[in-house]
């Protein structure tokens, strides 16, 4: 049955367009608000995260399931190969993406996003003036299920973008659930339990945009966090890197393989898991010369589902160590706070006393 609800997360204060900024001049002052002194100065190591061949889990070999399994648990990120999307359709979410974020100003403020509302060009998690921001700009659309839509956003953008948008999102749909079907295999979650919470789950798409910044090293392009939905699916749309994961107190710069999408476990599954799969913390840098391009295509469990450990995980030797809740309620307290680190995940778990014996 079809309804329209548009729900409301929460808002996002309005910000400056970085992308703006960036074009004044190549000698900009960065404004004191994008001036970031809290930045970790951890060591960057050279390694690759692991590359999962969708053609072999498929086929149904085992070794390529142990190794998305270990790749979900030692990292929480993965590169996924031989994903079956159309190269002919990715290329144009990735033309037609650009093409969106170089729109003449005045035709961006038609999608701005609106008071009350994180739908459309803006920002996230912006809750007071003297926040320090991210330099990045966002485009941000729930895309699924369908009727969860905003009304007076999704029709009205340009074609063809807004039907690329639509194939798009119905593959990337179809590629998330079977990459869940496949890490609940893995886990020994029963299928009927995993699919009950993700049929018509919400899918939501965040188009990232970071321009070049005359002085990179003073500045973020998204903060570390870990992501606080299901399963994330990345499309880089152009050379230019910036993504590093967090692993073993370094940080891994990516380098995406061509025609791979990048995979990343969010605190939902590490939930769902007892802890067993693993969130970890990533952040985008930018660089003085070039802009960087990337589509987050997060994939959740529906609105009117609860959850929270698996049953089939949880025994008298590993109880459960997180809560269980609604999943409406679990994004509308994701949306009022920041984006920061693994802070939400915490909210979530299950503050053991101390045993006797301790």
């Amino acid at each position: 049955m079809e309804r329209n609800i548009s729900p409301k997360f929460g808002s996002s204060l309005p910000v400056p367009c970085v992308q703006e900024l960036a074009k004044e001049s190549p000698e900009i002052i960065i404004p004191t608000r994008y001036v970031r002194e809290d930045l970790e100065p951890l060591p960057l190591a050279v390694k690759q995260i692991p590359v999962i061949n969708m053609a072999n889990l498929l086929k149904g070999k085992s070794e390529e399931l142990k190794k998305m399994d270990i790749a979900s648990k030692e990292w929480g990120f993965f590169q996924l190969i031989n994903h079956g999307v159309s190269s002919s359709l990715v290329e144009k979410v990735k033309t037609e993406t650009k093409d969106i974020f170089h729109l003449p100003m005045e035709e961006k403020k038609k999608f701005w996003q609106k008071p009350g509302d994180l739908q459309g060009f803006g920002s996230a998690f912006v809750h007071s003036e003297e926040q320090k921001l991210d330099w990045c700009d966002l485009f941000y659309i729930i895309t699924l299920p369908t009727y969860l839509r905003k009304p007076d956003l999704f029709p009205s953008l340009p074609l063809p973008f807004r039907e690329t948008v639509e194939m798009y999102a119905e593959e990337l749909r179809n590629l998330a659930m079977t990459l869940i079907d496949y890490l609940a295999k893995a886990l020994g979650i029963e299928q009927e339990h995993i699919r009950g919470l993700f049929n018509e789950g919400l899918q939501a798409m965040r188009m990232n945009h970071y321009p070049r910044c005359p002085q990179p090293d003073k500045v973020i392009g998204l903060y570390p966090h870990s992501d606080a939905t299901g399963l994330t699916i990345v499309l880089q749309l152009n050379e230019t890197e910036g993504l590093q994961v967090k692993k073993d107190g370094m940080w891994i710069h990516v380098k995406p393989l061509p025609d791979a999408f990048i995979v990343n476990i969010g605190d939902i599954i590490e939930i769902l898991s007892n802890g067993t799969y693993h969130s970890a913390e990533h952040r985008a840098v930018v660089n003085s010369e070039e802009e960087r391009l990337s589509i987050a295509t997060f994939f959740n469990p529906r609105l009117d589902a609860e959850f929270g450990p698996a049953p089939t995980l949880i025994t008298p030797q590993n109880p459960a160590k997180f809560r269980t809740v609604g999943v409406e309620d679990y994004f509308k307290g994701l949306f009022a706070g920041r984006l920061e680190r693994k802070a939400y995940i915490e909210v979530m778990r299950i503050q053991m006393e101390d045993s006797p014996n301790s």
